[in-house]
């Protein structure tokens, strides 16, 4: 770990919340001589402060100890690049359109990898008046459910969640193609890509014309 670059980085974080030196003190319950020693790279924070620094300054822990921010490549906003996050623990859905570092329930959350559409994992779409109709014939148990349902077009995301004991169906208004997913808590993360149908029911095991 080098001192000066912790020391810097705890400084400049300081600032851009337009704390002083006793400020950040008080917040630590430590003495100012002691945030100037870590600013100053003369000594670093024990690591029993770690937490309570990382919460002050809105910073991980891990970046605190490097030194530094290495902040992304631009977030170009494509939502068709979309990443998807599902804690395993506690169920949280996240979702981002650009590189991210997260974790939930203590634990690094890796993006969610899709899969194709399944005999297990099938839906059924109907177009009702200016919406799709989604179900899905799927358990919907404690253990083993679908835990969501979204619907990804150009520029927009809708998101469903679902809970044990529910029925697996939705309905979302059409915007025109896009890609419709769903999660499995036992199976991970499944895609389609919605095409429009002609106003009848149509099963995604059903092969489209591009298909044949």
């Amino acid at each position: 770990m080098n001192s000066a670059k912790v020391g810097q980085l705890i400084q400049r974080l300081r600032k851009e919340k337009n704390m002083t030196q006793r400020n950040l003190a008080l917040l630590m319950n430590v003495s100012e001589q002691a945030i100037s020693k870590w600013e100053r790279g003369v000594g670093c924070p024990d690591i029993s402060l770690l937490s309570r620094l990382s919460e002050v300054l809105g910073v991980n822990i891990e970046k605190i100890l490097s030194g530094e921010l290495q902040p992304n490549d631009q977030d170009s906003g494509s939502v068709g690049r979309m990443n998807w996050f599902s804690c395993k623990d506690c169920g949280n859905v996240i979702t981002s359109t650009g590189g991210i570092n997260l974790s939930c329930c203590g634990r690094i959350l890796e993006p969610l990898q899709t899969h194709p559409i399944d005999e297990e994992h099938t839906m059924q779409i109907e177009e009702v008046e200016d919406d799709y109709y989604v179900t899905l014939k799927h358990e919907m148990s404690k253990d083993h459910y679908i835990s969501f349902l979204a619907y990804v077009s150009i520029d927009r995301v809708l998101i469903i969640k679902l809970y044990p004991e529910q029925n697996a169906e939705t309905r979302f208004p059409k915007m025109y193609g896009g890609t419709l997913y769903f999660h499995c808590t036992r199976h991970g993360l499944f895609r389609y890509e919605l095409e429009r149908s002609k106003g009848r029911r149509r099963s995604t095991g059903e092969k489209s014309t591009a298909d044949r």
